[in-house]
């Protein structure tokens, strides 16, 4: 069983890492191009770590939802989608240290891209499972109303803020960890654990 506290480092680590990320990314683009460079990397860095702490996230709403049917889906198909978005930006990294400039990484994930089963697995289709399985399984626990109504709207505005506009992503993570705190505070260690 994963610790309580290990389960409160990723509520609040995976919207911040989210959190730098969108602001390295804007960053990133202050000179009108995104990648290559350190911002690049250590942006694309910040978010994988996020996607590994939402495996956990993941597994633990699920056991707050009952461990049934359809949390368990949504944790698999939320798994499903962490996996595609770190090969996604596994792929913005290596691309990133390949070519010399903003330039020269199009032809390089016009490659990537080419490859029979990229596009759909890891850019059409795989990255979204991540998303609908977030919402999915806060909006399960809203239905079941182990969480309040107004959870799975923070978490449908961290979701549609980036889709409006890319840089909106730092807001959206602010919005993701609002929607945190009543599982960051019900993940609090009784006293009588050590």
């Amino acid at each position: 069983m994963i610790p309580f506290m290990s389960f409160r480092f990723s509520l609040v680590a995976a919207p911040l890492l989210i959190l730098a990320y969108g602001v390295l990314r804007v960053l990133d683009g202050l000179d009108g191009s995104r990648g290559p460079g350190l911002a690049w990397t250590a942006g694309h860095l910040a978010f994988m770590a996020a996607l590994v702490l939402f495996v956990q996230i993941f597994w633990r709403l699920r056991a707050m939802a009952g461990r049934d049917v359809l949390s368990t889906a949504s944790a698999a198909v939320g798994t499903v989608g962490v996996v595609t978005l770190l090969g996604q930006f596994g792929v913005d990294i290596v691309v990133g240290f390949a070519a010399a400039d903003h330039a020269a990484m199009t032809p390089l994930f016009e490659q990537v891209r080419s490859v029979p089963g990229m596009q759909p697995v890891l850019y059409d289709v795989g990255p979204y499972l991540f998303y609908l399985a977030q919402l999915a399984l806060v909006g399960q626990l809203a239905a079941m109303r182990r969480v309040r109504a107004w959870l799975p709207v923070l978490v449908l505005a961290y979701l549609a803020l980036p889709i409006a506009d890319k840089d909106l992503m730092p807001l959206g993570a602010v919005f993701l960890l609002v929607a945190f705190l009543p599982f960051i505070r019900a993940a609090r260690p009784a006293a009588s654990l050590s």
